[in-house]
């Protein structure tokens, strides 16, 4: 099984591998690319996107900065709007739902490393999914770390630090993050 695939299938896996060192210079070389053109340029920025992302709806809106490591594991479902200076490490899927807004300076971070200090000197990590219901708000500098689950209309204050799954249909804050009311 290649490093790819391990990374895929949420396994151990070397990160620099050719393979993958390969496809994120890849990766970064089109988000320096993307991150270059005017705002004016929607049409190209669109066409960027779709060569680089897993699925993008057809009315996304992704400011720029935006940095990922791969793309192909990142999935737009419909309209979903990114704020500026995105940064997504998408070694496993990061999904997220129509209707989303997300803030500035957001961190989405799919990579874990082994606590053990000579497991992780190794150079070793694996990655696990994070996924965005629908109708979600994520405000400015939010951290979402990996194997997260957020629910559909769940609302994420700024500066939070989202360490578990978080709820339909709740606003949570904090770091780590803590739901602190209902939505009815």
């Amino acid at each position: 099984m290649s490093e790819k695939e391990k990374m895929i299938n949420g396994e151990e896996y070397f990160p620099q591998d050719i393979e993958l060192a390969q496809e994120r210079i890849k990766a970064k070389t089109i988000c320096a690319k993307y991150n270059s053109l005017l705002p004016e340029q929607k049409d190209e920025k669109y066409k960027i996107l779709k060569s680089l992302l897993g699925k993008i709806g057809d009315d996304c809106i992704v400011e720029q900065n935006f940095f990922c490591d791969y793309g192909y594991n990142i999935e737009f479902d419909g309209f979903v709007y990114i704020n500026h200076n995105s940064v997504f490490l998408d070694c496993a899927k990061i999904s997220i739902g129509h209707g989303t807004f997300i803030g500035p300076n957001c961190g989405f971070y799919t990579p874990t490393h082994p606590l053990e200090y000579e497991k992780r000197i190794t150079g070793i990590e694996s990655a696990k999914p994070i996924t965005i219901g629908k109708g979600v708000w994520i405000g400015g500098n939010v951290t979402i770390l990996p194997g997260v689950k957020i629910g559909d209309r769940a609302v994420i204050g700024a500066g939070s630090v989202v360490t578990k799954d978080i709820p339909s249909d709740v606003v949570a804050v904090g770091n780590p993050c803590k739901i602190i009311k209902e939505i009815s």
